[in-house]
């Protein structure tokens, strides 16, 4: 029998409401950025990560499952392999073993140690790293009229100086109280705003029992959340949000299906306006903005896995195909233009790769692809984030045009992946 206080409360490790009650289940965003060939597509639409990867189920519940494909040992939580060739401009961040690191060119360091870390991303400025750690607590919930004991995963929206110079802070948590009740709300992916008032994030607050994970703003100010209020496809919810360089708009991802497969779009946020419309059709997510605005980096999924994209930031036609090994996901631009960052899958383990581009947009190629990691085991569901300071920046063209685009493309959208 269950120690009461052992048990896991309704939602644990469900975030969008997807997998059955009480289970212990990988967020939706870890299944749909690591979709490959052969898996079974009940598997999406359950939230269950199919196999294991990585070392830490940090910001949200989650397991790893069972692992099929080639041996491949992952170097210990506290190390990171970078290649000597792993030369770059400015830092990566990302999360491996329930900490943030921080890569720089040829070397990596560890900037948290608390082992519940992960979802990092860059302040504007470079100042600081936003993430999410995620604390065990007890708590109790009425289920069915009856109060029971739960062991509760706590997410805190945190953030750590990029050189590590002081201690992490926490700006909000997700544990909450009703009465005598205490319960948690999930805080997701938090990205602080150009002007550094608003943190945009997911989460489901402030009942957990009623709403979905969808688009909230934090003002840093105040600490209190906003519900962005923006349309869902029932429970699916939304993921991966990020903020235009000038602060105007925000890209999000709302989740759907399509039948038995998984149909994210990329959403287009109007700050002003506080309106919404698809950027991209069915199977889209992950989406990164160039330093200009004009284009965006994405991750397309289809029935052969993920690969990464590069789109229109106005019309979210495709321009480049950046990989087509269904197997890379999570892209993050250099700002100075010239390369994506991105995660990839070799046998079980995840590692992060560069792709330099070559040529003027939009008519880049590929110039080559190396890897920035090896063996190292990161975290499959943060993405990774870059910054270099803007003295070390090209200038931008002195006269950018605002990105196209007035309404929702077509259904399948120019350039994309064969279903």
């Amino acid at each position: 029998m269950t120690r009461a206080a052992d048990q896991r409360p309704p939602r644990a490790g469900d975030p969008y409401g997807l997998g059955p009650v009480a289970s212990w289940i990988a967020p939706i965003g870890a299944v749909v950025g690591l979709v490959l060939v052969g898996i079974v597509t009940l598997s999406l639409l359950q939230g269950a990560v199919p196999f294991g990867i990585g070392g830490s189920n940090a910001g949200g519940p989650g397991s790893d499952g069972g692992v099929t494909g080639p041996a491949r040992t992952a170097a210990p939580s506290n190390v990171v392999v970078v290649p000597q060739d792993a030369k770059f401009d400015g830092s990566i961040v990302y999360a491996k073993g329930g900490n943030i690191w921080l890569q720089t060119n040829d070397s990596a360091k560890q900037l948290t140690n608390s082992g519940k870390d992960s979802m990092p991303s860059w302040s504007p400025d470079g100042q600081w790293i936003y993430y999410i750690q995620t604390l065990r607590e007890q708590g109790r919930w009425p289920v069915k009229g009856v109060s029971r004991a739960y062991v509760l995963d706590v997410p805190q929206v945190m953030r750590v100086r990029a050189d590590g110079g002081a201690q992490p802070e926490v700006l909000a948590s997700g544990k909450f109280s009703r009465g005598s009740d205490t319960y948690a709300y999930w805080l997701r992916q938090p990205v602080l705003s150009p002007d550094g008032k608003t943190v945009a994030l997911m989460s489901d607050a402030p009942n957990p029992d009623t709403n979905t994970v969808v688009l909230q703003f934090l003002d840093t100010a105040t600490g209190k959340l906003r519900n962005a209020k923006m349309g869902t496809n029932g429970v699916l919810g939304h993921q991966d949000p990020e903020w235009r360089p000038d602060g105007q708009f925000l890209l999000y991802v709302r989740n759907g299906r399509d039948g038995s497969r998984g149909a994210p779009v990329i959403m287009r946020y109007n700050v002003a306006r506080a309106t919404a419309r698809a950027l991209t059709g069915a199977g889209y997510l992950y989406p990164a903005y160039s330093r200009d605005g004009r284009y965006v980096a994405a991750t397309r999924t289809s029935a052969f896995g993920t690969d990464v994209v590069i789109l229109d930031g106005g019309t979210g036609v495709e321009l480049l195909r950046v990989t087509d090994d269904g197997a890379s996901w999570a892209p993050t631009w250099s700002p100075a233009g010239d390369g994506i960052a991105f995660l990839h899958l070799s046998g079980q383990t995840v590692d992060l790769k560069l792709a330099r581009l070559d040529g003027a947009a939009p008519g880049w190629t590929v110039k080559e692809t190396i890897d920035l990691t090896e063996v190292s085991g990161l975290e499959p569901a943060s993405k990774p984030d870059w910054f270099i300071s803007a003295d070390k920046l090209p200038p931008l063209p002195t006269s950018a045009p605002e990105p196209s685009g007035t309404g929702p493309p077509s259904a399948t959208p120019s350039g994309s992946i064969a279903p």
